[in-house]
């Protein structure tokens, strides 16, 4: 059996998703591959909160409005955050970001990945795009001017243009040989959810210690609780340590390391442990042959900017081949995807140096680097124009924007 498609994407988990809607109803013929059975679930609001979350960015939440998702997200669980106060825990040094500083009623949300996904899915499902899920790609070759890939199953799927949508380990990626740069972090980061004795005021916290970050990101938990994802950075040693300790204990030892901000912390969800990787494919594109999100890059959980990256990679690709199309050039040509690649590259290079060089800083024992931190943060909190600007990124809103992460221009007046 062969199917035929004008895009294949492999991989539909947040970003292929998103790049599936943003290129659906353009006249493609767009197919999306997964190994997942990509069944909808109802969501129950009295679950208890999936373990791996994302902070998305004003950009982000714009993407998801144009494409009619954000609505199904905010009717399943979405946690907004104003403020964001960040601290050295061995010194002095502290600043404080706000979204009013910029004008703005929040700086991102908290949400957790299955809610963005099955929001994801939900719109997928209703717009018919075509979706084949528990299929697994083991084959990819060249046939005439397409790729042809080989399925599990024996299915093969003809297409002029594969997305690699299929994350940091992407078979993809593998198959076509594309080269990538990485290094080992030599830290673990352990998240999960907990439940403190304080309110989280809508902030977004994040402690710098000797052996890496500590983030507490509000949670919004039932009425008279108060929640937090925690992500907590640190050597491999100490993971197994802390992995290994029971509810109490690592409770304790949690709120310890966290200076009691929120008081105590009176409840811990199941623990998850992930090592820490930084990855960058040396190449995002070639002939017939496109790759996004963590396919393209992973960086240092320290800022939460993974998925928003993603997705303005997501974002981009779409305007870039729905403008060939409209042109009548071919989508799986190198110069039709190399537009894609100078606007997407320098950009997430410059961040992914960005959060090695702060990781770093953040890392290091000397005593003069220590000074430095702590002097710097101070600074900052004391320069308001400096500060706009940091908040202004990471709210996603400076660089070469695609037209979905735009803000929606006022109508003229008639």
């Amino acid at each position: 059996m062969e199917m035929t498609a004008d895009v294949t994407i492999v991989g539909a988990g947040m970003v292929g998703s998103t790049l599936a809607l943003a290129l659906f109803g353009h006249g493609l013929d767009v197919l999306v591959i997964d190994g997942s059975p990509m069944a909808s679930v109802a969501f129950d609001p009295t679950a208890p909160f999936e373990p791996r979350v994302s902070a998305l960015s004003a950009a982000s939440q714009r993407i998801f409005e144009r494409l009619g998702v954000w609505e199904g997200m905010q009717a399943r669980r979405v946690s907004p955050y104003t403020d964001m106060d960040v601290w050295e825990g061995s010194g002095t040094g502290n600043v404080h970001f706000s979204a009013a500083s910029v004008r703005a009623n929040v700086l991102g949300h908290i949400v957790e990945n299955r809610v963005v996904q099955d929001a994801l899915l939900d719109a997928l499902q209703q717009r018919g795009v075509r979706l084949l899920g528990g299929a697994r790609v083991e084959q990819m070759r060249y046939s005439g001017d397409d790729r042809l890939l080989t399925l599990a199953d024996g299915v093969k799927v003809r297409t002029p243009l594969v997305v690699a949508a299929d994350g940091a380990h992407s078979v993809i990626r593998q198959l076509a040989g594309t080269a990538t740069r990485e290094w080992d972090y030599l830290h673990h980061a352990i998240v999960t959810s907990v439940r403190t004795e304080l309110s989280h005021r809508a902030t977004a916290w994040q402690r710098f210690g000797d052996d890496g970050p500590l983030a507490f990101l509000p949670l919004q938990g039932p009425a008279g609780e108060y929640w937090s994802s925690i992500v907590w950075s640190t050597t491999p040693e100490e993971a197994k340590r802390l992995m290994a300790m029971s509810d109490e204990g690592f409770c304790t030892a949690l709120a310890g390391r966290f200076e009691h901000r929120l008081g105590n912390v009176l409840h811990t969800d199941t623990r998850v442990c992930i090592p820490l990787r930084q990855r960058h494919a040396q190449r995002y594109v070639e002939r017939g042959l496109a790759l996004i999100g963590d396919a393209a890059h992973t960086i240092h959980p320290l800022a939460g900017q993974g998925v928003n990256l993603g997705l303005l990679d997501a974002a981009v690709l779409a305007e870039e081949l729905l403008k060939a199309h409209q042109r009548g050039e071919r989508l799986a040509d190198k110069r039709v995807l190399s537009r894609y690649e100078r606007r997407r590259m320098p950009h997430n290079l410059a961040l992914m140096a960005a959060m090695e060089g702060f990781e770093r800083l953040f890392q290091a024992d000397p005593l003069p680097l220590r000074w430095l931190r702590n002097t710097g943060l101070s600074l900052v909190q004391r320069l308001p124009d400096a500060k706009a600007l940091f908040v202004r990124q990471a709210m996603g809103l400076g660089g070469d924007l695609p037209h979905l992460a735009k803000a929606v221009e006022p109508s003229p007046h008639v």
